[in-house]
């Protein structure tokens, strides 16, 4: 079995069903891909310490949102549980735990409907135990092999995201503050600055705009470090890191609501 990629996409809100656009580039990257065996989910929209995997039976999708219409609050992922890929991450995680109540969060189901609309690949999704991007890195690490057993690892967040300043219309122009630091994250990202994207609130431009909280932003750690080759990252330059493996790329690029809504693939 061949290595699986790992991603790390902008996941847009419930409404996302209705763009056309954004809805078809999701399907045609996820038909690029080789078909997991298992999805491993790790959304923004869940932070719980000590790191927690989600139920592996039958239970509802977590709605965590308000005040949209009621059609948002019918949709339905039906996805297998993977009680295997649980025990693996319970394994590779020390302090890990299990929620058997917690369902898919729309960070998780959002993204999956449109990839995945027959639901018919096992899904699991985990906590976000810690912000700290030098931690959710390490987390990325540990996580790393379950890519040999063909388990697609999935950072799902946002590459800007200010609710408070986003453009009133879908397609309407960004800001400069979104253009400004989805910019640099495309160049460091794709770049393989880690130590710079490991300290984006001091680097990036206009990051406390982009992300005044952080959780949009922390999946794309878990993916990195997921990616990573070796353990040493530290100091080393922009362009030609020792755990920067080739294939880094922008998938998806472009704004929704003035919101960055670029997305990722390593490997």
């Amino acid at each position: 079995m061949s290595r699986m990629p790992v991603l790390y996409l902008s996941h847009g809100a419930p409404p996302l069903a209705d763009d056309a656009v954004w809805t078809d580039e999701l399907a045609r990257w996820a038909a690029d891909l080789p078909r997991p065996e298992a999805i491993l989910m790790v959304s923004a929209h869940w932070e719980e310490a000590p790191l927690t995997v989600s139920a592996t039976r039958p239970v509802p999708l977590v709605y965590d949102f308000w005040g949209f219409p009621e059609r948002y609050y019918r949709v339905r992922y039906d996805a297998p549980s993977a009680p295997a890929l649980a025990e693996d991450v319970l394994k590779l995680v020390p302090g890990a735990h299990q929620d058997e109540r917690r369902g898919l969060d729309h960070g998780a189901y959002v993204p999956l409907v449109e990839m995945y609309p027959d639901a018919d690949i096992p899904v699991l999704q985990m906590s976000l135990p810690t912000l700290e991007p030098e931690r959710l890195f390490e987390i990325g690490r540990k996580l790393a092999p379950l890519r040999d057993q063909g388990v697609l690892i999935v950072g799902s967040g946002f590459t800007t995201h200010n609710l408070r300043e986003e453009a009133p219309e879908a397609d309407g122009p960004a800001p400069a503050w979104s253009v400004e630091f989805d910019d640099w994250a495309d160049r460091a990202v794709r770049g393989g600055d880690i130590d710079a994207l490991l300290d984006f609130r001091a680097k990036a431009p206009a990051a406390h705009i982009a992300h005044p909280r952080t959780e949009h932003f922390a999946p794309l750690f878990v993916s990195l470090g997921a990616d990573a080759e070796t353990p040493a990252h530290a100091g080393t330059p922009a362009g030609a890191p020792a755990d920067a493996p080739a294939g880094r790329r922008a998938v998806i690029d472009g704004y929704w609501y003035g919101l960055a809504k670029r997305s990722f693939q390593f490997g």
